[in-house]
């Protein structure tokens, strides 16, 4: 839920009897729904289980509609436990409307709590959304009002709820540069899954561990191959 994440070069990944840990020069992240403390984020930071954890998506709006209350300080705590490059995504309310007051409003929060984040994602996955030309509105209206504020964004989903909310083709995101952070829980830390759609020939971030429970905290685990960007190189 995605989120700028910046280069990183990993030589190599403990791999351990879960059998679903990341390949070599990979890097690692989670994104999180509850309050992480720093102390959580320390454990996590540590080698074991799925690699130490480089970069951290935090939830910070909520699907009833009001600013997640424990988002920004998650990021704070991320943070101060040395993980530079912390996101945060945007579960929107779709029923509630007001798609650009709910960027606004996310962005403001953040802004005003002292949470440094790198950029947000917009989760767009099947949870009360309308027709597909609703649902392309609203989204249309996130994308613009994330440009407008001048911040960086990008797409969680994959193709199966891409194609029923807004139609698999439909690409205006894709158009106005966002990237695509994709979820299939197969446990393979690759891109070879991955085919195109929304615009986007190539994701950016892949969800492939989700439900999981490390350091004690419900997380889910994410990757990109190391020497890439996650946000910056984005391919469409």
């Amino acid at each position: 839920l995605r989120v700028g994440v910046l280069n990183f070069a990993r030589a190599c990944v403990m791999r351990v009897a879960l059998a679903v840990v990341p390949a070599v020069s990979a890097v690692v992240g989670v994104d999180v729904s509850d309050l992480v403390s720093e102390s959580e984020f320390s454990c996590l930071r540590t080698p074991g289980g799925q690699g130490a954890v480089e970069f951290v998506i935090a939830r910070v709006y909520q699907s009833v509609g009001d600013v997640d209350p424990d988002g920004a300080q998650t990021i704070k705590n991320a943070k101060a436990a040395g993980i530079q490059n912390v996101d945060g995504y945007i579960f929107p309310c779709v029923s509630c409307g007001d798609a650009a007051g709910q960027v606004s409003a996310t962005v403001d929060h953040l802004r005003s709590s002292g949470a440094d984040f790198g950029m947000l994602w917009y989760d767009i996955e099947n949870y009360h959304w309308g027709s597909q030309g609703s649902n392309q509105a609203f989204i249309k209206e996130m994308v613009d009002e994330g440009k407008k504020l001048g911040i960086k964004a990008g797409i969680y989903t994959n193709y199966d709820n891409w194609a029923t909310i807004v139609g698999a083709d439909w690409n205006y995101p894709a158009s106005q540069g966002l990237p695509v952070w994709y979820a299939h829980y197969d446990g393979s830390a690759s891109f070879s899954d991955f085919g195109a759609f929304g615009g986007w020939s190539t994701p950016n971030i892949k969800q492939y561990l989700g439900g999981h429970t490390s350091c004690g905290v419900g997380v889910d685990y994410n990757w990109y191959p190391a020497g890439e960007d996650a946000v910056d190189d984005v391919v469409v």
